[in-house]
């Protein structure tokens, strides 16, 4: 057993949609989460920006002893997870190969769509992961950043979101893929929509929630899990934001189904994040 909190990290808010599935799946888990909405978004980045990035949240989140890293974000998934993994020394676990594995399990024809920032879609890491899995898959990738912008605004005119969603993803349609890989983790708080606009044939593939079940494997295989809250104290789960704590604690709430977060504001200095006191 292990009672230290597991990290999450992304650069705003979409990862908000793996730690909904962690608080599902593994209820006993201690959470600490970093949204970097102050430089978000990641997409249009430079690879070397996003690790650099990356990394200066890494090291709050370590300094905290966690004992598991989650990188809740593609972007970030695509230019660090092998710099993370080769010199950190608890386990980390990205979004992306456990989305390809699930949508190569999913798929009946071999015809894969992927929906991702322009980073991750630059980075080749889901197509050359499906192709690794089976050469007979056909990818369609599309990168759709307006699909983080909307996703970070509260929802204000569901018709015209919609109508907007469906012209965003006409290639994907046009494509007659049968599985559809949500490659950003801001993707699920859209998916009613993105399911409406490409059809209910399509399977859609949550990886941030491929990741959870990821997590959980591990967790059990090392022999680090939480104790159980019947017998210990009731956690107390932590949310940092780079950016404005009002902005991410509405949208926190209202996404995560909970009115008792606590959010606390992280400045950026000088390639560190200080708490604000």
């Amino acid at each position: 057993m292990d009672n230290r909190a597991i990290g999450y990290i992304d650069s705003g808010i979409g990862g908000l949609s793996v730690v909904k599935k962690a608080l599902e799946q593994l209820p006993n888990e201690q959470v600490y989460y970093v949204g970097d909405t102050a430089r978000m978004p990641y997409g249009p980045r430079q690879p070397k920006e996003v690790k650099k990035f990356t990394w200066e949240l890494v090291n709050f989140l370590t300094d905290k002893n966690i004992k598991l890293l989650v990188i809740a974000c593609n972007t970030a998934t695509a230019a660090a997870l092998d710099e993370l993994t080769a010199n950190l020394d608890i386990p980390v676990v990205g979004v992306i190969q456990p989305g390809v594995q699930t949508a190569n399990k999913v798929t009946k024809t071999q015809e894969i769509g992927v929906i991702a920032t322009q980073g991750t879609v630059n980075s080749q890491a889901y197509y050359n992961g499906l192709k690794k899995v089976n050469k007979a898959n056909h990818i369609t990738q599309l990168a759709a950043p307006r699909l983080v912008e909307i996703a970070e605004q509260p929802v204000k005119d569901t018709g015209v979101i919609q109508q907007e969603i469906i012209k965003i993803l006409s290639p994907i349609k046009q494509g007659n893929v049968d599985t559809l890989v949500l490659g950003c983790t801001h993707f699920p708080l859209l998916a009613s929509y993105i399911q409406r606009a490409v059809g209910e044939q399509v399977k859609l593939v949550d990886a941030g929630a491929a990741a959870v079940s990821v997590v959980a494997n591990i967790l059990k295989e090392q022999d680090i899990q939480h104790e159980s809250l019947t017998v210990t104290p009731q956690k107390h789960d932590e949310y940092y934001t780079t950016g404005n704590q009002k902005t991410f604690l509405k949208l926190a709430q209202s996404w995560l189904q909970t009115n008792s977060l606590d959010v606390k504001h992280l400045a950026i200095q000088d390639g560190c994040l200080i708490l604000n006191k």
